[in-house]
């Protein structure tokens, strides 16, 4: 049976919870962001369900390369590693389930779990995915380089998600402009336990600016690469919580070695 994945914890505003979320598939959200331009995020895509008879949008994702995606680990939780012909990516995408002729559909051929992916601390939380045809690369469809380096200042999350906590989801990608929390600062309400040295936190301390989940398995661009992966976080910008992410940088030799 599917682990049904997710984004959103449902606690209370004013004390943190004494674990982390449970995963629930399509409840990931941008908050407080804007409508992209079509192609704004060419890197971008939607990983989707098609084993229920139609099209179901669960997680986002980013390409590596022409044929690699990197994802998180808990959107691939319970999926079936080796044969994931009911899972596709879309790349191109602007409007979910509306072809406007710029879409590239591809089934997976395979998945990679992280070994030490922890559902419980959602710890290593990364994955990749192996498309069964490459991806053909324009001004709507391309890659985005891997951070090599821890990085403090402004980025950006994209995704289809709802725009307010408990909302409807927009048919059309969002994207959201946060800064880098530090470790130390983000720490200061999840506790000092919650936060790894493989995440990095981002969002407005202040709350009601937040990628909150921002689509699970989704890109966190910083200066032009992919430097986090939507990962968990309490609430939907909630004040002193910021987005949870896998650090890219700690796992690059990991993508490099199950990308080959």
């Amino acid at each position: 049976m599917k682990t049904i994945v997710l984004c959103l914890l449902i606690v209370g505003a004013l004390a943190a919870p004494s674990r982390k979320p449970i995963f629930h598939r399509g409840l990931n959200r941008i908050v407080g962001g804007q409508e992209a331009t079509p192609g704004q995020f060419p890197y971008q895509l939607s990983f989707q369900d098609t084993s229920f008879g139609f099209e179901f949008h669960f997680c986002g994702a980013s390409i590596y390369n022409e044929h690699w995606a990197v994802c998180a680990g808990h959107c691939v939780q319970g999926e079936d590693m080796n044969n994931p012909d009911y899972l596709q990516v879309v790349a191109g995408d602007h409007t979910l389930y509306h072809d406007e002729g710029h879409e590239q559909k591809v089934v997976l051929s395979k998945i990679i779990q992280h070994e030490d992916y922890n559902s419980f601390t959602i710890s290593n939380d990364v994955s990749v995915l192996h498309l069964s045809k490459a991806l053909t690369f324009n001004d709507r469809v391309d890659s985005i380089l891997q951070s090599e380096k821890e990085f403090l200042g402004d980025c950006v999350v994209s995704g289809w998600g709802t725009t307010t906590e408990g909302g409807q989801s927009p048919a059309n990608l969002h994207y959201v402009e946060v800064p880098t929390v530090t470790d130390a600062e983000c720490r200061k309400n999840y506790g000092d336990s919650e936060i790894e040295d493989s995440m990095i936190c981002a969002g407005l301390l202040e709350g009601g600016k937040d990628a909150c989940q921002g689509d699970s398995g989704g890109p966190l661009a910083c200066n032009g690469h992919l430097t986090g992966i939507v990962s968990w976080g309490y609430g939907c910008a909630r004040p002193n919580y910021p987005g949870v992410y896998a650090e890219v940088a700690h796992f690059k030799s990991w993508i490099e070695a199950n990308t080959v």
